[in-house]
């Protein structure tokens, strides 16, 4: 109301002059405000847009171009407001009009915002890493959670304005969401787990995890209620987002590297050259066009074993999926090459000693 008091107070000369006439003060105040916000929206944005495109950044460009509609709308709205009063309208109708001019404001001002927060969220998303503050793959939730926050407030403001009493909405509200926690706990823990989830990223789709069972697929679905795990049978595992959160999960995609490494076991006999051994093996993974270059395969004597002496090759490859292929490659040519050199894998055996034959009954 102090807006519409103060364009009243400037504009009381030009109303002075159709003083017994106020359908025209009203047109007069609706043609003068229009123009008015159309000159000073034009001139402020003009000079805005000028600063805004000496910068390297095209955020503040994009923010200027959203800001300028609910500006210019507010003006418009509030000089509508005024025109209204003056107007020899019933107070009922005159009231309505001007909350059905504030709620259009509102709205204006709501998808602005909504607009405004997305363009935020996706600069920290995609932004330099260490201006990063949100992972790109929960960029989603945060944009779907700051609409909800806009709305709700958006909402409230548009009861506040038509003079709605939010008390008995909120009461009914807190039932409801008290006797819906107790019925579906389960869903809900699935839910917050997904949140969880999406905002901790402890894997993304496309990496390869391992569950506590020994369970261990390529995530091709992470929701808010379940994540979807492919198997190498190329079977599809939906597994609860509670689980997985009270799960140990070993992402193999994970880590700074996203290169997998393998271990190849092999054992030689007693008296085997081991350093023939070590050298045939390493030749083994240098050759082998699955295992990078980078880091270097590596061979490690282990242990003594009971009837054997224990290798282990260490390789790395590009990708956990690569991991049944390469080491049926890597056995398969070990031991023809092992059969070549002569070189023996022991087996376990056992020997059984007779000491007597059971004497013959007649």
């Amino acid at each position: 109301m102090e807006n519409i008091e103060d364009i009243k107070t400037f504009l009381e000369p030009l109303l002075h002059l159709f003083e017994d006439q106020p359908w025209v003060q009203g047109g007069a105040i609706f043609l003068i405000t229009f123009l008015f916000a159309s000159i000073i929206s034009w001139i402020i944005f003009r000079i805005l847009k000028m600063l805004t495109s000496r910068t390297k950044t095209y955020l503040d460009d994009r923010l200027l171009n959203i800001a300028r509609p609910p500006i210019y709308y507010s003006l418009v709205i509030t000089g509508f407001s005024t025109a209204v009063k003056i107007m020899p309208l019933s107070e009922s109708l005159s009231d309505k009009l001007i909350y059905g001019f504030k709620t259009i404001g509102v709205f204006i001002w709501m998808i602005a915002l909504i607009r405004t927060s997305k363009i935020v969220l996706q600069q920290l998303a995609w932004g330099k890493e260490k201006f990063r503050m949100i992972q790109p793959q929960t960029l989603p939730l945060f944009d779907n959670l700051s609409k909800l926050v806009i709305i709700a407030i958006a909402g409230y403001i548009i009861f506040q304005i038509w003079g709605v009493d939010m008390t008995a909405w909120v009461a009914s509200a807190g039932i409801m969401g008290l006797a819906i926690s107790f019925a579906a706990k389960d869903t809900l823990a699935n839910l917050f787990s997904g949140v969880f989830i999406l905002a901790d990223t402890p894997y993304k789709i496309g990496d390869y995890v391992v569950l506590d069972g020994n369970q261990r697929g390529k995530v091709t679905h992470i929701g808010l209620r379940s994540t979807r795990l492919v198997t190498r049978d190329d079977v599809e595992v939906t597994v609860p987002n509670s689980i997985m959160g009270n799960s140990k999960v070993t992402n193999q995609s994970g880590g700074p590297n996203p290169k997998f490494r393998i271990r190849v076991k092999v054992g030689v006999a007693y008296g085997t050259d081991i350093d023939q051994v070590r050298e045939i093996l390493m030749e083994i993974a240098e050759n082998e066009p699955l295992v990078t270059k980078t880091p270097t395969p590596r061979v490690r004597f282990r242990t003594f074993g009971d009837s054997s002496l224990d290798f282990e090759l260490l390789c790395w490859i590009e990708d956990p999926e690569l991991r049944g292929r390469t080491l049926d490659k890597l056995n398969v040519t070990i031991y023809h090459r092992f059969n070549d050199e002569e070189i023996e894998i022991p087996y376990s055996k056992q020997d059984v000693y007779i000491k007597e034959l059971p004497e013959a009954k007649n």
